[in-house]
């Protein structure tokens, strides 16, 4: 059920907006001009406009190649490095990746935006830089790896007020940054053999980074690669491909999760895989409607090279939406033939770093708060207003967002924790961010509706407070909100330092292991401490049978979310759970004629 609101999320993901490039610029000079391998390109230090003055202390160098664009027949194949160190780089309006169009994405305009030639990246340090050596933090963006772009936040605060480079880069998304068909690899070699084109430009602006960004101040030696939801998922991605060995030294995975798709999933020939309606071959079918191109034939490769490339993204965008599309692919070039979470427990593939891991605590209240099924819109005042949103059935709203967001913990966090573990990493920490401090309204009860969403950590570790229209009801400003940003910042920063998370509390962030799996609770300072999960997949979801306020097939539709989403799909522990309790469902066929009432009801599943 979660997966009907991916596309729906309406003004809640406003919470992480882009930073914007018409803030008056203060100083251009010389020192600041840099030579890099993608080119010269000018920094520039930005006014904030505010009372608070951090970004006069900031330097920050915008759009920069870190590869040839992968245009034409560079279509999925791997990323070229770029050697053009005499080249003026110029600012760009835009430098999205082809995606469907959100303004909550950063990606403004109608339907499918952006462009092939997206491969840029952006770095901000402080003003002292050319005289420094600071940790470099590498941000790897969310959004599903379908959406999203590097411009979506700005890092001024972190930089400024904690002393480190942070680089944020854009990489290939959808079908584009990940595609499997016999037309593509069958007739290409070596690395561009593979299937992960998007993983493949994170690591090439990894190489980037390696080779330039001691001109920007920042330590080669000393990387961390730090990113949440999708972008968690590919920090997990980076340790488990041997690919990527050396090119960071500790990671963060915020809200990530561990999901990769066989070969044979991904093309998905004859729809053989029932949770996959659009495998590759289902996509190339679509493609290939009005002609008779067989599926190995050159002509199919001719096609799907030279195909539109809003065209081709537009085909994920039909129908229902319920499946998973295949993304992160075990191809046994980037990803181990053992999976993701498999190559993850292996010493062959083991970085031996420091990384943090976590979720929040109430994960998915981002989509069931705005899910039709759990709750009532009404305009008690006028429509010029904001409606008003109350939960139709709280007592299952709270469970059904206490299961999953418990059980996104379990597989996204603790689950790859343990494998980490298992391949010889001896510093490893886990945490569970609990900050849910809003305030209410007439029009919502945000702190039970939204409280600790998926997320809502990013603000503060950007210090923008930004949730669209309801920004000051989230984020109100005062202690509480001040205490978790001075932690978060701290932590993540002194991670990047030393490899220990330091919170700048009396508190110790303990280790974990799979012997003592401890968490902090990441929280205002009189609720930050540290707790033992008690808590494995299979408890957690024996606890489903017994709520009182839960219909049998609601049940199985947890169940179902719990084993489906966050990680490899469990289909026989599904089907084994209470001893068979959810065969006499077709949960996915439930799911979609949810939805379809739901539509017939009120237009969407979702509120918009």
């Amino acid at each position: 059920m979660v997966r009907f609101l991916i596309l729906t999320t309406c003004v809640f993901l406003g919470a992480c907006a882009w930073f914007d490039r018409g803030e008056p610029v203060t100083e251009k000079p010389e020192a600041y001009r840099i030579k890099s391998s993608g080119g010269i390109v000018q920094g520039q230090r930005i006014e904030s406009g505010g009372s608070d003055i951090t970004s006069a202390s900031v330097v920050s160098w915008f759009d920069i190649p870190f590869a040839q664009p992968p245009v034409g027949d560079l279509r999925w194949r791997a990323p070229r490095a770029i050697d053009a160190p005499v080249d003026i780089i110029v600012e760009k309006e835009d430098t999205s990746c082809v995606q469907k169009s959100s303004d909550y994405a950063g990606a403004s305009g109608e339907g499918i935006v952006g462009s092939e030639d997206c491969l840029y990246l952006d770095i901000k340090a402080p003003a002292d830089f050319a005289s420094k050596s600071y940790p470099v933090m590498f941000w790897i963006h969310g959004g599903g790896n379908t959406t999203g772009l590097k411009d979506y936040y700005d890092f001024t605060r972190l930089v400024a007020t904690q002393g480190v480079v942070v680089v944020t880069a854009n990489y290939r998304l959808g079908a584009l940054g990940w595609f499997t068909h016999p037309a593509i690899q069958g007739e290409q070699k070596g690395l561009d053999k593979t299937s992960n084109f998007g993983t493949l430009d994170i690591i090439e602006s990894l190489k980037w980074v390696q080779g330039n960004i001691v001109q920007f101040g920042g330590d080669a030696q000393n990387v961390t690669i730090f990113g949440e939801s999708a972008g968690g998922h590919n920090v997990f991605a980076l340790l488990a491909s041997p690919l990527a060995d050396g090119l960071f030294h500790r990671a963060i995975s915020q809200s990530g999760y561990t999901t990769s798709s066989s070969k044979q999933d991904a093309y998905n020939e004859n729809g053989q895989n029932m949770l996959i309606e659009r495998g590759a071959w289902q996509i190339s079918k679509q493609l290939n409607a009005n002609s008779d191109v067989t599926a190995n034939s050159r002509q199919m490769r001719n096609l799907l090279k030279n195909a539109d490339a809003r065209a081709l993204v537009a085909l994920y965008y039909t129908g229902d939406g319920v499946d998973n599309v295949p993304l992160t692919t075990i191809d046994g070039i980037v990803i181990p033939e053992v999976g993701l979470l498999g190559a993850l427990g292996l010493e062959d593939y083991a970085k031996n770093i420091p990384v943090i891991a976590g979720a929040t605590k109430d994960e998915v209240s981002l989509w069931l708060g705005l899910h039709r099924y759990f709750v009532d819109v009404s305009y008690p005042f006028t429509k010029l207003l904001p409606p008003a949103f109350k939960v139709k059935q709280p007592d299952l709203f709270d469970f059904w967002i206490r299961t999953r967001s418990h059980g996104w913990k379990l597989r996204g966090a603790d689950i790859p924790l343990q494998a980490l573990e298992t391949a010889g990493y001896k510093n490893l920490y886990a945490y569970r961010f609990d900050w849910d401090h809003q305030e209410t309204s007439i029009f919502a009860d945000f702190p039970n509706i939204i409280g600790a969403a998926h997320g809502t950590d990013i603000a503060f570790v950007t210090g923008q407070y930004n949730y669209g229209s309801i920004s000051s009801y989230i984020y109100p400003e005062g202690p509480a909100r001040a205490e978790m940003e001075a932690t978060v910042m701290s932590a993540w920063s002194g991670f990047a330092r030393s490899g220990i998370p330091d919170t700048g509390a009396s508190l110790q962030w303990s280790r974990f292991t799979t012997a003592h799996p401890a968490y902090i609770h990441l929280d205002k300072d009189d609720l930050l401490r540290m707790s033992v999960e008690d808590k494995t997949m299979p408890s957690l979801l024996n606890g489903i049978a017994d709520h009182s306020s839960s219909s049998d097939l609601e049940k199985c539709m947890i169940v179902w979310e719990s084993l489906i989403n966050v990680g490899d799909p469990q289909l026989d522990a599904h089907n084994a759970w209470n001893d068979g309790f959810c065969n006499k469902f077709d949960v996915r066929a439930e799911q979609k004629e949810l939805a379809a009432r739901l539509v017939d009801e009120f237009g969407s599943v979702g509120v918009n």
